[in-house]
């Protein structure tokens, strides 16, 4: 079932309403792919190899487009609400009908693939694209079966993905034009009006998140790496906050760079390759993610290029913030290809806190991981929106919100279970501001967020006396090698004290105000494992 050329057999594909297509390319290689993007002008070649392409209006998920099919066989399973929002099954069916006209006579592009590198758990998948480079994007991201495993390849899910065909948002009951619509029932999900790739992969993790805590099994949003003495490492956190980059260690193995599952069996990446921020990537401080953006093989999302010289301009965020690159984990030179790990030993939440308030390094309780699992706290810093003059909170729940279909209490009692199951160690971990908020203190350097991390994986901290900070209930290591002792106590490291407490209050409340909407779910010892609102400090 591999091709190099044209197939007009449809292989399955009409059971999903797709005649008279024009040409399938099945399982095309990257070289083909590459041939056929720059043939169809969907992308231009950089120096030294990546396919540089751009994403138009939308360079990032849209989550307001994405629902669930409402349908019987789920609906008493999903978290309904303003994340997984409903869409009627009539609905579903008729734009899928005229998602599959509109198909008729033109090229797709399937890939057949796997979700989940643990035989035991993963998922057979199919993805068809109306790009070249989209399917080129899924050959990277996903993994690929050899071939004796493609002759028998059955898709448990499909995805079809039509980036120039749009909703009528009046019929269809879509929000807009775009739609990312997930049906548990057929297997099947839609996405259209968006030429953003991370759709693609994004909604394969939502499948993955809602068919696994039934078998026992924690998806997480998460990087994990492995130690040359074999011992696993989790790191949990939002976009910004320094996961994928701490997750690529030069002296450490990585398993994957963001979705994973925890077994009985230890950890196994849900993916083949990895999906990174590009923005204002150096050599020094990211060496291996930095190498991807001169390699073969690599799709480059809205990086800008020179058009004479061809070469890349990583600092240039005049298209997006969001620039991203697609590789697969092959081109990270100390990853290992069959994605599986051990149970860890230590599990990293990642924060930016562009308060100033939060200590850059914790150690957490299975409580405190429960209640900051779904917390899932990071910050927006001042200036990234108009009018915003100073940070913001953002939470989102299991560090993944939009791709939890479950509720979040489901995946914190798997955690939980597990930490205390195999006896890990939960750090907390903030990349943000240190000497003040955002706009007057510092951002914390990456070279001392490195020494605290692995100071923790490598044990350097286990006999290290702790105080506990009076608003989280921290216990936060008197002193880290490599780190200067005051970076330890923030409210130290602010010139105004009193300001500090002041904001520390604030945040408290902040916490507070947003785990009100999971008090309810979950039990009292979780619940009253967060920060003190009103403390004295």
């Amino acid at each position: 079932m591999f091709s190099t050329g044209p197939d007009r057999s449809t292989r399955g594909l009409e059971s999903h309403g797709l005649y008279n297509l024009n040409e399938i390319f099945w399982n095309l290689p990257t070289a083909a792919l590459y041939e056929h993007a720059l043939r169809r002008r969907e992308g231009s070649l950089s120096h030294l190899g990546p396919l540089v392409v751009r994403t138009g209006h939308h360079t990032g998920r849209s989550a307001n487009d994405k629902f669930i099919v409402d349908e019987a066989e789920s609906h008493d399973q999903i978290w309904w609400g303003t994340i997984n929002k409903p869409i009627p099954e009539q609905n579903f069916d008729i734009l899928h009908q005229r998602m599959a006209s509109y198909l008729q006579m033109k090229d797709v592009y399937v890939q057949d693939c796997y979700a989940g590198a643990d035989p035991d758990y993963r998922i057979p998948i199919r993805i068809i694209t109306e790009y070249a480079w989209h399917s080129l994007f899924a050959r990277n991201l996903f993994i690929q079966p050899d071939r004796k495993q493609i002759v028998d390849h059955e898709p448990y899910f499909t995805v079809i993905d039509s980036p120039r065909f749009h909703a009528v948002p009046g019929q269809d009951q879509t929000r807009s034009e775009t739609f990312i619509l997930v049906n548990f029932r057929q297997r099947l999900v839609l996405i259209g009006g968006t030429s953003y790739a991370g759709e693609i992969k994004k909604s394969i993790f939502s499948v993955m998140n809602f068919l696994l805590p039934d078998r026992g099994v924690l998806p997480m949003h998460c990087s994990a790496n492995i130690s040359g003495d074999g011992e696993t490492a989790l790191f949990f956190g939002l976009s910004g906050t320094g996961k994928t980059t701490l997750s690529a260690d030069q002296a450490r193995t990585l398993i994957g760079d963001d979705e994973h599952g925890w077994s009985d069996n230890g950890i196994f990446n849900f993916e083949g390759g990895c999906y990174a921020k590009m923005i204002k990537l150096s050599a020094e401080n990211e060496p291996e993610i930095y190498a991807t953006t001169q390699r073969f093989g690599t799709v480059l999302e809205n990086v800008t290029m020179d058009a004479g010289s061809r070469s890349l301009d990583l600092d240039d965020s005049s298209l997006t913030e969001n620039t991203r690159g697609a590789y697969h984990i092959s081109a990270i030179p100390n990853a290992t290809l069959d994605g599986v790990g051990g149970h860890p030993h230590n599990v990293i939440f990642l924060t930016c806190d562009a308060f100033g308030v939060m200590p850059p390094i914790s150690r957490l309780t299975p409580e405190q991981a429960m209640y900051h699992f779904i917390s899932g706290y990071t910050a927006r810093v001042a200036g990234t929106e108009k009018g915003v003059t100073e940070p913001s909170p953002v939470f989102s729940a299991c560090y993944g919100a939009p791709f939890m279909p479950l509720h979040p209490r489901r995946y914190a009692e798997l955690l939980g279970d597990r930490i205390k199951r195999h006896q890990s160690d939960v750090w907390l971990i903030n990349t943000g501001w240190t000497g003040g908020a955002y706009g007057t203190g510092e951002r914390i350097a990456i070279p001392h967020t490195r020494a605290m991390v692995n100071a923790a994986l490598d044990g350097k901290l286990d006999d290290v006396p702790t105080w506990q900070d009076p608003v989280f209930g921290f216990a936060v290591p008197e002193s880290c090698p490599g780190v200067p002792d005051q970076i330890l106590r923030p409210r130290d490291s602010w010139s105004d004290r009193a300001a500090y407490d002041a904001q520390a209050s604030k945040l408290a409340a902040m916490f507070h105000e947003n785990f009100a909407n999971y008090r309810d779910d979950v039990a009292e010892e979780v619940s009253a494992a967060g920060p003190r609102v009103e403390s004295s400090v």
